[in-house]
């Protein structure tokens, strides 16, 4: 519309510009014709027949425009004809000096009607309405994806499939974790006897992390993962060295990572006086009477877990340690054990699979771990979840002492059955199963965890009635689409204010900058795709997943007993 009010505003300066022709100078005229031939190569150039654009939206027809469209295009046929008029007058006037300055006029004029008979036509000509915008933000389908926010979920099926299946790990996760608790204390005091204590590390006790203790797995085989820090003997000691320290030379892409100093105290320790005090040629000091020969004066300890030619703890050597200690330990100990130990993958040194003469399997991942000075953060050589190979002197700094802690805090804030680990159970099992249909994919269940904590700190504690499940649900996983769509998954700990300061997470991790857990994997462009494909394919087949493993009777009702459908 403020196109042809435009146009018709040149067609009047045009109209006005034929009387003063007659009056005034042919500069005049030249300049009207310049103003007409302008508009009319603009309006021509940009027309969207010529060059349509992407992604532009149709005006939506209707009568009323349709109308009016009609009344200019009467009243430009009309302004035509009254310009013809005095075009032929002042032919008669002028015939020698202004015949080529009117056919100008007339070719221009032209070109303005058949450009309003296609603006006029140009919404039969093009093609049908597009997508509505809006519904592409709001995770629509367009592009074959999934929006998660209209899964169409039951809650009677959500409510029986729950029970059915997740029921019964509760009191079998109870057995195994203390099993496993027992079994880990037996094999370190094995593995205690067996080191050196002055060349090897001293092990201290585990620390129980992960999905059964805290009281979320689903899956067979249960898998249970301990953190077994370990300090150095005198006189060493660790220095570390933090990404976010000041300074800090770490790479942008080993954010979360730290390296590992192993040093020397000079031989004194704090409580010691012989490095304080003279005490003369014949006095000993019984805490550091050590031979010119010692083992550990022979820098035994950094050719043993040091990287080469540096002070630097390798990650490769202390898993190469660890899994030859545990391999000796477990020579002293299997005799009382009625079942198999065996080594799951041997980049892991703690990745250890029981297995009983009934068939039964129990996976245990046992993670050599360096303690950050007072804090509950370990620095880990790896994760169970890893799929990739960082440099071998940054370590992974863990908080999942942290997060263990916190989804304890906000459960003592929620309703009673509150339904937040039954979300993260849901959504934990579509993963699994969708990864059996499809394949692996660089979605974790670490991933899921966060997510769930993520809306654990903004949502109310009310909102998580037994009765939501359907709803929180959907809300994990449209917060899980949204994450993977802005290609940003910030890291539940560092970073994050809204942490309760009962957690006692240290300042320094509160306040750096946050940690995009998606940013390994955005920029390997094929992984992160089939990532998103994955999730894509597992919204779609969510109501299908658990209305088929949800058991029934043969006349189709929903079958209420403790048969587990996740062994399947």
């Amino acid at each position: 519309m403020a196109l042809t009010k435009m146009l018709i505003e040149e067609l009047r300066t045009f109209s006005n510009a034929v009387t003063i022709f007659s009056t005034d100078t042919k500069l005049t005229m030249q300049g009207a014709i310049a103003r007409v031939c302008m508009v009319v190569a603009a309006a021509i150039l940009n027309h969207p027949l010529l060059f349509p654009k992407e992604n532009t939206t149709i005006p939506e027809q209707d009568d009323d425009i349709l109308a009016r469209m009609k009344e200019h295009e009467e009243r430009l046929q009309a302004e035509r004809e009254r310009l013809e008029l005095e075009i032929s007058l002042a032919d008669k006037e002028d015939l020698n000096s202004g015949l080529d300055s009117y056919g100008w006029y007339f070719w221009s004029a032209l070109s303005l009607v058949i450009f309003f008979t296609i603006e006029v036509c140009r919404q039969d000509l093009l093609p049908g309405e597009t997508p509505d915008p809006a519904e592409d933000e709001e995770g629509g389908t367009s592009g074959g994806s999934v929006s998660a926010k209209h899964l169409v979920l039951d809650k009677g099926v959500l409510s029986n499939f729950c029970e059915t299946s997740f029921h019964p790990f509760i009191s079998e996760s109870g057995r195994v974790r203390e099993f496993v608790e027992g079994f880990a204390d037996d094999l370190l005091e094995a593995l205690r006897s067996i080191c050196d204590r002055e060349v090897d590390m001293e092990l201290e006790d585990f620390v129980g992390v992960g999905s059964v203790f805290e009281s979320w797995r689903v899956s067979k085989p249960l898998t249970c993962d301990l953190i077994v820090p370990f300090t150095t003997p005198e006189p060493y000691c660790f220095q570390f060295q933090l990404w976010c320290g000041v300074p800090s030379d770490i790479p942008l892409d080993l954010q979360g990572c730290g390296r590992i100093k192993l040093t020397k105290t000079s031989g004194n320790c704090p409580d010691c006086l012989c490095g304080k005090a003279n005490l003369g040629e014949d006095m000993l000091c019984l805490i550091h009477n050590r031979s010119d020969g010692n083992k550990a004066d022979d820098h035994a300890l950094e050719e043993l877990l040091c990287s080469r030619n540096t002070a630097f703890l390798s990650k490769d050597q202390v898993m190469k340690w660890f899994q030859i200690s545990v391999t000796k330990a477990w020579g002293r100990i299997s005799h009382k054990y009625e079942f198999e130990l065996t080594f799951r993958n041997l980049d892991f040194p703690g990745a250890l699979k029981v297995r009983f003469r009934s068939g039964k399997v129990i996976v245990l991942n046992i993670t050599p771990a360096i303690q950050l000075e007072n804090t509950d953060a370990y620095f880990v050589s790896h994760f169970p979840s890893d799929s990739d190979s960082n440099s071998d002197v940054h370590w992974h700094l863990s908080f999942t002492v942290y997060e263990r802690n916190l989804l304890k805090h906000m459960a003592k804030t929620l309703p009673e059955n509150s339904c937040h680990l039954r979300c993260l159970q849901l959504v934990c099992f579509l993963h699994r199963k969708q990864t059996g249909l499809t394949g692996r994919s660089a979605l974790t269940n670490y991933h899921l965890k966060t997510a769930l904590l993520h809306l654990l700190l903004s949502k109310s504690s009310s909102s998580w009635q037994p009765r939501n499940l359907d709803q929180r649900l959907r809300d994990l996983l449209g917060f899980l689409q949204k994450s993977l769509q802005e290609k940003r998954l910030s890291h539940i700990i560092i970073g994050n204010p809204r942490v309760p300061a009962e957690i006692r997470v240290p300042t320094m991790f509160l306040t750096t900058e946050p940690i995009n857990l998606f940013r390994p994997l955005v920029l390997q462009r094929q992984t992160y795709a089939k990532m998103v494909e994955h999730f894509q394919d597992m919204l779609r087949n969510a109501p299908v997943l658990i209305q088929e493993y949800t058991p029934h009777y043969p006349n189709g009702d929903i079958y209420h007993g403790l048969n587990s459908a996740t062994e399947s």
